[in-house]
């Protein structure tokens, strides 16, 4: 294997091996954020909200299992790269098609291997997530690049990522609008069981939406900075009060700007399988899969209460509005990968196009 360089935007260096796709000039740059899942490094891989970013895997072993259709999140990875300690070399899995490496390579998606992830990780922890560059050309070229490189803040990706024109899936019983800024198959998996499902691009006026006269709005996952997105937020608080409206991660953000809320981007952020998060009317906990580097403002809520609480950082994990039919989380019920916790959430979903609480 060629022998690479990863480079922050602050200088700190680290000593790899190029694995994956061959980036052009043999640079890659991107925002550099830490994973800590043990398991499920594809759908990580492959969702949409990953977009602008450089994935570190905390868990040191990565693609031993190989990689398989049947858990992709997305048609294809939109990260700009991946780190791992140790990539295994041959995949071992009934289920595997092919191995990670020639995955990344196939979409064209450069890795580094041979990294020391905890050394990477802890520096993440303290400085924050920061932009950075990897590849194969000399240690001066991917400083310049890592300190060009921009960021997610104020970008607008979910236009990236979303869905070019409208499509549908599921045939459940409802009628359900999810409004793609980086939807995950797993969410559309679930949705589908309930309701038939029309999918349609981040874009898409509030109008049309109700011209499809939906049961019910859900609001996807994605990318990004929430505030970039003004469009959506606009085309939200539209929709408030006239269907009734569920949304998750970036969806959630979204509909707290639409209520007024301020949103924020965390240090480093929430990448994982593992978070605890207290579920406020009854005070039980909740082993949470998040992924997500922006958060809604408790203090600026004034329309809506506060429903979940991160217990690691107090973030705001979850909304309702007090004066329409909408709710929201910013982890992910749906797992894939992570536990299942949460998945009562959709039921609540259901129950609330049906007419329920």
């Amino acid at each position: 294997m060629t022998e690479a360089l990863l480079v922050l935007a602050d200088g700190t260096t680290f000593e790899g091996e190029a694995f994956g796709a061959e980036p052009p000039g043999g640079v890659t740059t991107g925002e550099a954020v830490f994973n800590t899942v043990m398991t499920g490094y594809q759908e990580v891989v492959t969702d949409p909200s990953y977009a602008g970013q450089v994935i570190a895997f905390t868990y040191p072993h990565i693609g031993n299992y190989g990689v398989t259709p049947a858990d992709e999140e997305s048609v294809r990875p939109f990260c700009r790269g991946v780190v791992v300690r140790d990539l295994a070399r041959r995949p071992s899995s009934w289920r595997s098609t092919e191995s990670l490496d020639a995955f990344l390579a196939r979409h064209g998606v450069a890795g580094i291997t041979g990294v020391d992830t905890r050394r990477l990780t802890r520096h993440l922890r303290e400085a924050g997530s920061m932009a950075c560059a990897f590849g194969t050309t000399d240690e001066r070229t991917l400083k310049e690049a890592a300190a060009a490189e921009p960021g997610t803040e104020g970008v607008d990706l979910v236009a990236a990522v979303t869905t070019a024109a409208p499509y549908r899936v599921g045939d459940g019983p409802r009628s359900v609008v999810a409004y793609d800024y980086g939807i995950k198959r797993t969410i559309l998996r679930h949705l589908g069981e309930m309701a038939t499902v029309d999918v349609v691009p981040a874009s898409t006026p509030a109008a049309d939406v109700l011209a499809r006269r939906p049961d019910g709005v859900f609001l996807s996952n994605g990318p990004g900075d929430p505030a970039a997105v003004g469009y959506a937020i606009d085309a939200i608080g539209q929709l408030l009060g006239r269907v009734p409206v569920f949304g998750i991660c970036l969806g959630h953000q979204l509909l707290g700007a639409a209520l007024g809320a301020e949103t924020y981007k965390l240090k480093f952020g929430h990448h994982g399988g593992n978070h605890p998060v207290r579920r406020l009317a009854n005070g039980s906990v909740e082993i949470t899969s998040q992924n997500h580097n922006y958060a809604v403002s408790g203090g600026s809520l004034s329309s809506a209460d506060v429903t979940h609480v991160n217990l690691n950082d107090g973030v705001v994990e979850g909304l309702r509005c007090r004066d329409a039919p909408a709710f929201s989380v910013q982890y992910h019920p749906e797992a894939g990968p992570g536990p299942h916790d949460a998945r009562y959430l959709f039921a609540q979903f259901e129950e609330l196009i049906s007419g329920g609480a």
